[in-house]
């Protein structure tokens, strides 16, 4: 294995339609390991997981959490039609702040 895409169903507000309820599928975590890197697997199977997360599951849309730091994965999720949605402040533990990115799945 050279890489995963980890995520969960959930039901929650829309980040996309306020006041809206959605069943969305949230990313909680997608890697590949360096000597595998630049070479689109990431984009394969983000690819993928969102074709399951609608198909199969009925999501109506998508979000994840990327560090403001790491230009390279928010580049990847904007080609696969990802906004930032907002920008959460002190995300992690080091205190870096994330940007929160959604996309539809319709």
């Amino acid at each position: 294995m050279v890489g995963y895409v980890m995520c969960r169903i959930e039901r929650t507000m829309s980040r996309i339609e306020k006041l809206r309820a959605r069943k969305t599928g949230h990313i909680i975590s997608v890697a590949v390991l360096p000597e595998h890197r630049r070479r689109g697997l990431a984009l394969d199977m983000m690819t993928r997981v969102l074709q399951v997360l609608k198909q199969t599951y009925g999501c109506a849309e998508t979000y994840l959490e990327v560090r403001v730091s790491n230009k390279e994965a928010a580049e990847l999720y904007e080609k696969l039609g990802y906004v930032i949605v907002s920008r959460e402040r002190s995300y992690y533990i080091d205190g870096e702040d994330a940007y929160i990115m959604a996309r539809s799945l319709k």
